[in-house]
């Protein structure tokens, strides 16, 4: 194993990440490699897993100890050795909610090039001290507006959205902002002990006792004798005083619950700040001006306008224009100059935030380097795959390896070199395949892949179902969309088609539960179905219940007195309690990062001995997380309401994930197909609307062919199904399409084709119909 200094190739050897087997795999450098494989066959494994986690290890060995503990690291792969490797760069889809203070300008670093800009070369009012580049920015205490600290909406209040119905007495919930549960009954109590009458109707209280209940700052602290059932002792309590308003504006502020959050937001106006009309800054630095123009009014202009405008008459603005403008350019390039510098990053698509981070990547000029990207065709329309083409065709010419994981044709045809893994997912995955040009796939039979690489004849024509009938949507005018009204029809397959930023997902946003023909709405995303490890497939589909309810049916359970709480991790009781059910605990290493190692006692088990002796046909509740949906389908095979839940598991193509996989590891597409599993698991209840945003993201080609027949199955049931997408084959199997465009943000928001496939084919001004054409018959 002693190469050359000079050896061309990154070469593994006995990867043992996750389901690899041991692989020895070499990918030459200085090329666009591609790692193709089904879903969960252990691409990513290979390139993320085991080269970028090598990578960053290195590094990492190179910086100081104390340094290394502020940094998150991966931590060291299972692989024999990797030599050729040079440092690496890793592009992940992350599917964090980034927070409203985010945006375009944070993302890509544009907006310290325009602050240093104002601070340095802006105009400032006769007399007036320069400011530093902080003043120009919303999110530091030097240049928020004191206002609105920085947010550019006020949020506030009134007595009508407190409280909806007035004939409701305070006792009988007239106050709907309250909380429910106890918190709710001891503000009751609490007004009760200070002498308000919480038995009349709302509107017979007196103006300014409703004013003070409802909207006061004080916070009184009084003791509470509680009135409850005679046969439970009450002992009185110190209760404080919270109203109403200041309630929901705690909650809206403060919580980290998405629902209370939500719940909070519905008795809430927002309106643009009195103070900075909405620019969010301070009127010192809203005095400055370039070109004429203030920050906010230059952050508000898409991209390619502002690099329009962007002219320097002195060295210093000169230096720091042509700056902007080079920075703006690879944005535009990938197809978002319609962005603004202050649109928020939370009203960004997954495959626009990739994009403008791969922008970031080309103008800061790294070169020697690996650059690991997972999947940056997701959420691409073909039209802006070519540009994405172009882009890693030019990472590449400035001497730098790219190594992609990906599904999309266009990109796995665009390969130098493929790595292929598989051939099946899971454990019947984590081999490759092959490892060479293109071409050569061909010849490999087992691969999935080589299929439909070199398989380009459209497929047989399908007949177009007949519409029961039409929901109609609009007229619409929200972000870029602009007076659109739309028809879906119903008890048919409609795919809403156009490049990125055309406005599909505000469309299908208004698709709801109140629209006239809608008996039950069902919104499919692509949002993490748990927050922490604690959540996972099991739980999530509810066959947890099932199978505690299984093990708590055994003999040996009964005869130890264990119910179904025993076999959870959650409750104290049958789980490990040295690590409170996790599996693992921190280890906190002096000068390093804390690191996670299996729990001492359980050994990842999660559950305490006692829970572990009790089995059902040979395995204990551990080793049955342990199984895979594949390998539980056959182990459950007789128990119906598990089996019910496996087969619809297996059914969306994901028979390879075992079944204590913690949520936190299942990527944005599993996350989506564990909810439509089970969504389909439940028993048919009337006509079913079912909405799905590009279900068909991270699937190979293979997997979407499973997920379609399921779909199709649901609209021969007699339910519709809208799906936002951009795979083509599925665009063409649709019943109907809807085509948004021509372009994105200020360039779309129209329909620009809508009918059966093969008349959106033909439109003359939309961006999908050439693509779509060429998969048609």
């Amino acid at each position: 194993m002693h190469h050359s200094p000079h050896d061309p190739y990154v070469r593994v050897r006995g990867a043992r990440e996750h389901n690899l087997r041991g692989v020895d795999v070499d990918v030459p450098r200085d090329v666009l490699a591609v790692f193709t494989g089904v879903s969960g066959s252990g691409k990513s494994s290979l390139a993320f897993g085991t080269i970028y986690a090598e990578a960053q290890r290195r590094y990492f060995e190179s910086v100081a100890p104390y340094a290394r503990r502020l940094i998150h690291q991966v931590g060291a792969p299972k692989v024999g050795e990797i030599t050729g490797l040079p440092p690496a760069v890793s592009l992940q889809q992350r599917r964090a909610a980034p927070t409203s203070r985010s945006s375009v300008g944070t993302v890509t670093n544009l907006s310290n090039s325009l602050r240093m800009l104002f601070s340095r070369a802006g105009k400032y009012p006769p007399g007036a001290e320069r400011l530093d580049s902080d003043a120009f920015s919303p999110n530091t205490a030097a240049g928020a507006c004191p206002v609105c600290h920085g947010l550019g909406q006020v949020h506030d209040t009134s007595e009508e959205l407190l409280v909806p119905d007035p004939a409701l007495s305070v006792r009988e919930g007239a106050v709907a902002a309250w909380p429910g549960a106890w918190q709710g009954k001891n503000l009751r109590d609490i007004l009760d002990t200070l002498g308000y009458d919480v038995d009349v109707p709302w509107r017979e209280l007196p103006a300014e006792q409703r004013r003070w209940i409802l909207f006061t700052d004080e916070q009184p602290v009084v003791t509470v004798h509680p009135v409850r059932d005679a046969d439970r002792i009450q002992r009185p309590y110190q209760g404080t005083y919270m109203s109403a308003r200041r309630y929901v504006l705690k909650t809206f502020a403060d919580t980290k619950s998405p629902t209370l959050r939500a719940k909070a937001e519905r008795f809430l106006t927002s309106a643009p700040c009195a103070g900075c009309g909405g620019s969010r800054l301070r009127p010192e630095s809203m005095a400055v001006t370039f070109g004429g123009r203030t920050i906010a009014e230059l952050a508000s202009l898409p991209l390619t306008g502002l690099a329009q405008v962007l002219d320097g008459d002195s060295e210093t603005a000169r230096v720091l224009t042509e700056d902007l403008k080079s920075r703006i350019a690879p944005v535009v390039e990938l197809g978002l100059g319609y962005l603004s510098l202050d649109r928020s990053t939370p009203t960004l698509s997954a495959g626009e935030l990739q994009r403008l981070r791969l922008a970031t990547q080309l103008r800061s000029g790294l070169f020697g380097v690996v650059y690991v990207l997972d999947e940056p065709s997701a959420g691409l329309h073909p039209a802006d795959t070519e540009a994405l083409l172009t882009v890693l065709a030019r990472l590449k010419a400035a001497g730098n390896s790219v190594f992609v994981v990906e599904h999309h044709l266009e990109v796995v045809r665009g390969a130098d070199w493929l790595v292929d893994v598989g051939p099946g997912a899971g454990e019947h995955g984590g081999r490759v395949l092959y490892s060479g040009p293109p071409a050569e796939l061909a010849s490999v039979e087992e691969s999935a892949t080589a299929a439909f690489l070199f398989d380009e004849a459209p497929g047989p024509p399908r007949e177009v179902r007949e519409p029961r009938g039409w929901l109609k949507v609009g007229p619409v005018t929200r972000h870029n969309l602009r007076e659109v009204t739309a028809e879906f029809p119903l008890g048919a397959f409609t795919a809403v088609t156009g490049v990125s930023g055309s406005g599909k997902s505000t469309l299908i946003g208004e698709l709801t539960q109140e629209l006239e023909g809608v008996d039950r709405l069902v919104r499919v995303d692509q949002k993490p179905i748990g927050r922490t490890p604690r959540s996972n497939l099991a739980t999530y589909t509810g066959l947890f219940d099932v199978v505690r309810k299984v093990f708590a049916a055994t003999d040996e359970a009964r005869a130890r007195g264990y119910g179904v709480g025993r076999f959870s991790f959650n409750v104290a009781g049958g789980r490990c309690e040295t690590c409170q059910g996790e599996g693992f605990v921190s280890v906190e290493l002096l000068f390093l990062p804390s690191t996670y190692a299996p729990c001492p006692d359980c050994g990842g088990a999660r559950y305490n001995p006692e829970t572990l002796r009790v089995t059902y046909r040979g395995r204990n509740i551990a080793e049955v997380l342990d199984l895979t949906v594949e390998a539980a389908a056959e182990f459950f095979a007789d128990v119906p309401a598990a089996a019910r839940s496996l087969g619809t598991l297996l059914d969306v193509g994901l028979g390879y994930v075992s079944l204590g996989q913690p949520a936190t590891e299942l990527s944005g597409g599993e996350a989506q197909r564990i909810k439509l599993a089970s969504e389909l698991q439940r028993g048919r209840r009337g006509h079913t609307l079912y909405l799905l945003d590009e279900p068909t993201t991270g699937l190979h080609p293979a997997d979407v062919e499973v997920l379609m027949d399921r779909l199709h199955g649901l609209v021969d049931d007699g339910h519709t199904v809208v799906v936002v997408e951009h795979d083509m084959t599925v665009v063409a199997a649709a019943d109907w399409v809807v085509d948004l465009g021509p372009g994105g943000g200020d360039r779309g928001g129209r329909i620009v084709a809508a009918g059966p496939p093969q008349r959106v084919a033909r439109a003359k001004d939309s961006a999908t119909a050439p693509y779509l054409a060429r998969v048609l018959p």
